[in-house]
């Protein structure tokens, strides 16, 4: 069983089909699900310090915050899913 990873920064890779959305963190919805999942726990910062660039939202209720660009790791989902 091969499981596609996606990298979304410094090292970081999650499995790419457990990944619900990529979404930009601008909005007030998604400042709102970020501090849920904090007060949550389901929180997991992979920014390494940097500036929240991304929100990716798993199935098992996990929001990932990224330094990436939501467009840059979008790209690199689709390059995953596309068929050899």
């Amino acid at each position: 069983m091969e499981k596609n990873l996606l990298n979304i920064g410094f090292g970081n890779t999650v499995v790419a089909d457990r990944v619900v959305a990529i979404v930009a963190p601008n909005s007030a919805p998604m400042k709102r699900l970020k501090d849920e999942a904090k007060d949550e726990k389901h929180l997991i910062d992979a920014t390494h310090g940097r500036r929240t660039r991304s929100i990716i939202i798993m199935d098992s209720n996990h929001i990932i915050l990224s330094a990436i660009q939501a467009e840059t790791i979008s790209q690199r989902f689709e390059t995953l899913s596309e068929p050899d």
